[in-house]
């Protein structure tokens, strides 16, 4: 519980400052926040930490506002008449600033949430999930189709596996190492291995790649005639293909790269659809660390000793 107060024309949120802990700084002066005709205000009440955003932090100037994933509830609509009325609890994908007590968002950018959905795991849903969503659909109608997911137990490749499930398609999950596999499968995933050297695995309709490196033309290699490999990262080093590699076997794939946001017109909607599906049961978020925001520092030491298996949540109550 945070024992701050405000005067009510400033509020709390996180600055960057590289004598703070973390490189943070939890400022009390911010100025309230003023939308614009089509965005909302929302009351934060939880946010999660991607990992990339540690790296992104390090290299913003001092002073910069982060956060990207949000939840929280609306406390002012949209002067345009658009997006959730008041008291909607809402998800919010943002480029930064959403650190803070309240926060303008784009009514684009946002999703109401189902009555069973928590702030936490709406919080731990927008890039990680979005990201996955997109990668999913790069492979068309998955019914009966043979996917494999690269980092099947990261953050993203466990969205992945579970879209990808939900979708009706037989879902291969390659983990870093044999004690991952238990993981795996408990997301869905009907096999799981550790290499893509057995040549008896595929030929896959659809491969969604997040690690790059080497494992990026061995899985193209994997790839059934007209397939599509959907690369969104490269945590393995940068990917190297050779045209050689589609030759030799007489075929062509598709491979789609992305790592920019999705238009901001689907954001919402797309926001809706993962919302929706953790509604129904059929999607979970990985929460493996829940703290008062004002141990955010706490957290970012978490994700950096790479001993946390899952997202960090920070919780802003009344």
């Amino acid at each position: 519980m945070s024992h701050f107060q405000t005067n009510g024309r400033t509020m709390l949120g996180y600055l960057t400052d590289p004598a703070g802990p973390a490189g943070l700084r939890l400022a009390t002066d911010l100025p309230e926040p003023e939308a614009k005709p089509d965005e909302v205000v929302v009351e934060v009440r939880a946010f999660a930490i991607n990992h990339d955003e540690l790296n992104l932090i390090k290299r913003r100037p001092d002073g910069w506002r982060p956060g990207q994933d949000v939840a929280g509830v609306v406390i002012a609509a949209a002067a345009d008449g658009t997006g959730p009325a008041l008291g909607e609890r809402v998800v919010c994908y943002l480029d930064w600033e959403g650190w803070a007590q309240r926060i303008p968002v784009p009514v684009k950018r946002l999703a109401v949430l189902p009555d069973s959905v928590t702030f936490e795991q709406a919080a731990a849903l927008p890039i990680a999930g979005i990201t996955a969503l997109r990668a999913v659909r790069v492979g068309g109608a998955l019914l009966g189709r043979r996917v494999l997911i690269t980092g099947a137990t990261g953050g993203v490749g466990q969205f992945a596996t579970q879209l990808a499930v939900a979708s009706g398609a037989t879902v291969t999950a390659l983990v870093s190492r044999p004690e991952r596999t238990p993981d795996a499968l408990a997301l869905g995933a009907h096999h799981a291995v550790t290499s893509l050297e057995d040549p008896a695995l595929g030929p896959f309709h659809l491969v969604l790649d997040g690690i790059g490196g080497d494992l990026t033309a061995q899985a193209v290699r994997r790839l059934a005639p007209g397939g599509h490999l959907a690369w969104y990262g490269n945590l393995g080093g940068a990917a190297e293909l050779r045209l050689a590699d589609f030759y030799a076997q007489g075929w062509n794939a598709h491979i789609v790269g992305f790592i920019s946001p999705v238009p901001e017109d689907t954001l919402g909607e797309d926001l809706a659809i993962l919302a929706g599906l953790v509604a129904d049961g059929r999607l979970t978020p990985d929460i493996g660390l829940t703290l008062d925001w004002t141990q955010t520092p706490k957290a970012f030491e978490a994700i950096e000793s790479r001993t946390l298996r899952g997202k960090a949540v920070l919780t802003l109550r009344d």
